[in-house]
């Protein structure tokens, strides 16, 4: 017999050697990434190994609390995740290992709302260790200097010295507030607000000073460039105000208030405050790591130990296994053939997912390995669908192969609808979820997808490939269901 005869079609035996070579090269392929994924998990050092969260390798919590209060609302969403972005920056530096930040925002309360900052950070259960490994990153703030108020608590600070002298030995006297226009000079700020902080910064570096314009060679300093839009507020805040000071503020404390002798374009400025190098170098590097657009105090920390993920890890697999066991029994039991295949296409299943996790890589918590468990719950649901068509096509007469691809076909419609709204739900988590609920949704939602490809491709590939002929009664149990001969 040829491989093709005179009408161009491909002979039964080829056909049939192409089958087998699909199924075949598909378990190749599959052994040989399984293979890789063992490699990955029983080698310390392995270039693509499980990234573990908080909740299973073990960790510290810390908890920020977001002053806001000085900020427009609108704005708010956008700089906590400019705050967001800096702290992850900063961690990533100490090398922490899949490091989460995530912002959260509270209730309402007495009119406002409270935003908070979680940095979650796996293997790091030294609190003191967590805390050091983000760091100081300083608020930097730079303020308009009123003389007015300044002379006016000067003298007040005078008259109050001077009486304190003539009581000398009788106590402290006590004079009234000194006003200005009004108002008590105890009461008002001397530095007024310009909106130019550190989120405008684009870059700082060490730079050492050339002895002009009256200043020491060689004292260290740090130059910043602010970004297009911080450059065009600096050169506003300094063409308005000549002549009067401009303060530095780094985390609160004022470090440096040049006078301003003309209008600054460009963008670029130099904060000076006596430092020696190696407080310039710090100073310089936490701000290129980035200034915190809003301040943030400490509010909370949690650990978790190792041990306890460790429990949670291997309850989790334990259970994700007994699962499997039982599915597969029934799946065998039930569907005979077709069940085995099911079992086959599980298998490659959860090899697939496992190497993706690895690969991508997917943070794996106990919230992910709950959703990595339903969905192989979808994946068997897929496979019984297709069991359940083939066996409908069996009854009506039909052949082994014209059963198979008449099956797949009608249970197509079902799997597609199903899964696409378990994607659309899995989104949908994901978008508006914590990051607990996040990492449900999206080892749900990946394996939703690759359940699809093992039910739909390699469960075809691997049955199409059976010798299995209905005409027989061995053939008909194999192929039958449940009860159905």
């Amino acid at each position: 017999m040829t491989d093709i005869n005179n009408k161009g079609e491909v002979s039964p035996s080829t056909e049939i050697f192409i089958r087998i070579f699909r199924a075949v090269l598909v378990l190749v392929v599959t052994g040989a990434i399984g293979f890789f994924v063992y490699g990955n998990t029983v080698n310390e050092n392995a270039k693509f190994p499980f990234k573990f969260g908080l909740d299973l390798a073990g960790g510290s919590q810390l908890t920020y609390s977001a002053d806001v209060s000085k900020i427009e609302p609108s704005e708010v969403p956008a700089l906590m995740e400019v705050l967001r972005v800096v702290i992850e920056k900063r961690i990533n530096v100490f090398g922490v290992s899949e490091p989460n930040v995530q912002v959260e925002k509270s209730s309402v309360v007495a009119g406002t709302e409270s935003h908070r900052l979680i940095v979650e950070l796996p293997g790091v259960t030294n609190v003191d260790e967590a805390i050091e490994n983000i760091g100081k990153t300083p608020l930097l703030e730079f303020k308009l200097v009123d003389k007015d108020v300044i002379a006016a608590q000067q003298s007040a600070a005078a008259l109050q010295a001077n009486a304190n002298a003539s009581t000398s030995g009788s106590g402290t006297a006590v004079i009234g507030n000194v006003k200005v226009n009004g108002k008590s000079v105890d009461e008002m700020n001397p530095y007024i607000d310009t909106g130019l902080t550190g989120r405008y910064l684009a870059s700082s570096k060490l730079e050492f000073t050339q002895g002009n314009g009256g200043q020491l060679a060689g004292e260290p300093v740090v130059s910043i460039v602010f970004n297009e839009e911080g450059a065009k507020l600096f050169e506003k805040i300094t063409r308005e105000n000549i002549g009067e000071n401009l303060a530095i503020f780094l985390d609160g404390e004022m470090i440096s208030s040049p006078r301003l002798n003309e209008a600054i374009t460009g963008g670029k400025a130099v904060i000076s405050g006596g430092f020696d190098a190696n407080e310039a170098k710090i100073l310089a590097q936490n701000l290129s790591f980035g200034a915190l657009p809003v301040p943030i105090e400490l509010s909370s920390t949690q650990t978790i130990g190792g041990a306890l993920g460790e429990k949670a890890l291997s309850e989790g697999v334990y259970a994700g296994l007994v699962g499997f066991i039982i599915l597969s029994i029934f799946m065998i039991l039930w569907y005979r053939v077709p069940g085995v295949v099911a079992v086959v296409a599980l298998v490659i299943y959860v090899v697939l997912m496992l190497a993706l996790f690895q690969l991508v890589p997917v943070v794996i918590t106990a919230a992910g390995i709950a959703g990595l468990i339903l969905s192989i719950g979808l994946a068997v649901d897929a496979n019984v669908l297709i069991a359940e068509r083939i066996k409908e096509e069996l009854i009506a007469g039909k052949d082994v192969n014209h059963a198979i691809s008449e099956g797949f076909s009608r249970a197509w419609l079902a799997i597609r609808d199903s899964n696409i709204a378990h994607i659309i739900a899995a989104v949908v988590l994901f978008w508006f979820g914590t990051s607990l609920i996040k990492g449900f949704a999206l080892v749900l939602g990946i394996g939703v997808v690759v359940s699809m490809l093992s039910a739909i491709t390699i469960s075809r590939t691997l049955l199409l490939a059976l010798p299995i002929k209905t005409s027989t009664k061995l053939g008909r149990f194999v192929m039958g269901s449940g009860f159905f001969k």
